[in-house]
């Protein structure tokens, strides 16, 4: 039977063992089975963050098992579960808080889904704080096997999935009234819009006027860091097709104050 590959995304950060167990766990069941880290730096807890980060990187990344874990309810009532989506038979394996459900949406939807709670292929005894290392992990292993997905639990209807819906934006004909999204590890402000505003009538290397929480500034419009001057604020379209904010050679977090979920707006003139 084919093996998949697995991918690997958590908040679990590389200071502590608890991706490497993930990994191991995986390397014992299915050694065979190539796995591929996608990041472990989600900010703890951050739901929407992870969600966000799945979303952009499972299009680049090929058709498998797709093991994400951000689990602040870990324990809790909140489900784990195994999820198929409609579109190259991926599959995803996380906990049912949000964090799935835009990359599902992505990839045309979930067509079947499992509670894995009392999967046949978890570790015993399972922790209740530690489900990546004893639920996920040695479902992920099991399915990457190609183990049936029915096989891994109990169904439940994926209509019934928990939903988180991103932010949208309100566009205007001379501004773009959204929210910061998230801050990279580079202090850049990604907002929650479609990079495609910076095509015609609003060009490359025209000026704009941009709030961000409490900070208002001038900026201007255009494809990299490098079209401003040291110092300088551009808006770019980042690497995922989304508007973002950054300064070149700084940060917009630390010398603007912009935070997550401040509310952007960029005015045309």
């Amino acid at each position: 039977m084919a093996t998949r590959p697995i991918t690997f995304l958590s908040d679990y950060g590389y200071e502590d063992e608890f991706a490497g167990v993930c990994r191991a766990v995986v390397a014992r069941l299915a050694p065979e089975v190539p796995m591929i880290d996608l990041g472990h730096g989600v900010p703890p807890g951050d739901v929407r963050r992870g969600a966000v980060m799945l979303l952009d990187v499972l299009p680049h990344a090929p058709a498998g098992v797709h093991l994400a874990v951000v689990d602040p309810g870990v324990g809790t009532a909140r489900r784990p579960v195994a999820v198929r989506l409609a579109e190259e038979g991926r599959i995803l394996v996380g906990p049912d808080n949000g964090l799935l459900w835009p990359a599902a949406e992505r990839f045309g939807g979930a067509v079947e889904a499992v509670d894995v709670a009392r999967s046949r292929f978890r570790s015993e005894p399972v922790s209740a704080t530690f489900h990546g290392r004893d639920l996920f992990a040695p479902v992920a292993a099991a399915l990457a096997r190609g183990a049936a997905l029915g096989k891994a639990g109990d169904a439940i209807d994926p209509g019934l999935l928990h939903r988180l819906e991103l932010p949208e934006a309100r566009i205007e004909p001379d501004r773009v009234v959204t929210e910061v999204l998230y801050l990279d590890r580079f202090g850049n402000a990604i907002l929650a819009v479609e990079a495609d505003l910076l095509s015609d009538p609003h060009r490359v290397g025209d000026r704009v006027a941009v709030s961000l929480g409490a900070s208002e500034f001038e900026a201007e419009l255009g494809t990299t860091f490098g079209d401003v001057g040291e110092g300088e604020v551009v808006v770019y379209p980042d690497s995922g097709g989304r508007l973002a904010v950054a300064v070149n050679r700084g940060s917009v977090a630390t010398e603007l104050g912009a935070r997550p979920g401040d509310e952007a707006v960029v005015r045309f003139r």
